[in-house]
């Protein structure tokens, strides 16, 4: 029996930030498919059971569920001490930028992709755009950063970079967005995230059934 189950599911980047942490620290681990598109994590006795807020990943070992992404990077860098920040001022930088991806950055690019690509009903143009224009105002952010930074703390990645990378390695015609056309500086960011060793592609790495984009 692995030591870590991951509640997880291949279209989400939420789940691919633990999963690819977990690949990544050499850790051992296996996921349990939730099946979101179906349902699942509405399901009242799936809330009761693994995770009362509605939402995957959910870490679980030694009897304890983990939910939410940087508590699990969090604890896993702590317990590991794979990428785990070097030192206190590194620890709250990471978590300023964990903190700014789950708000922002992930926070408006998983619900743009997600409405953009899977949502059956044509999602209204105005939520569209509202939630575009609040994610390229945070990729800018981000792209500006990584000018002058070969990783969002430092030279090595950490628990940050993990947070940031979750949306990143999913097809381009999903969002609709060409990563080195709109930010060259992000792009190479990717790349070196790619090259860690433990990286795999988010279709390969976690379960289910891939969907073509519905638009």
């Amino acid at each position: 029996m692995a030591q870590y189950k991951l509640h997880c599911f291949c279209q989400s980047g939420n789940s691919f930030k633990a999963a690819f942490y977990l690949n990544a620290a050499g850790l051992d681990w296996e996921p349990v498919f939730t099946d979101f598109m179906r349902g699942a994590t509405r399901d009242p006795k799936w809330r009761e059971s693994v995770n009362a807020m509605g939402e995957a990943p959910v870490l679980e070992f030694d009897g304890r569920r983990l939910t939410q992404t940087g508590v699990i990077l969090t604890y896993l860098s702590e317990k590991h001490g794979k990428f785990k920040p070097a030192t206190e001022n590194d620890r709250l930088e990471a978590l300023r930028w964990i903190l700014f991806d789950n708000h922002k950055f992930t926070g408006y690019f998983a619900t743009y992709r997600f409405m953009k690509a899977f949502l059956p009903k044509e999602p209204p143009a105005d939520v569209m755009a509202f939630l575009k224009g609040r994610f390229d105002a945070a990729l800018a952010i981000v792209e500006k950063h990584l000018a002058t930074s070969k990783f969002l703390v430092g030279d090595t990645p950490t628990i940050a970079d993990f947070s940031l990378s979750g949306y990143m390695f999913y097809p381009p015609e999903e969002a609709g967005y060409d990563w080195p056309t709109v930010a060259p500086n992000l792009a190479g960011w990717i790349a070196r995230m790619r090259a860690v060793p433990g990286w795999k592609d988010p279709y390969e790495l976690m379960p289910g059934e891939r969907i073509k984009p519905l638009r």
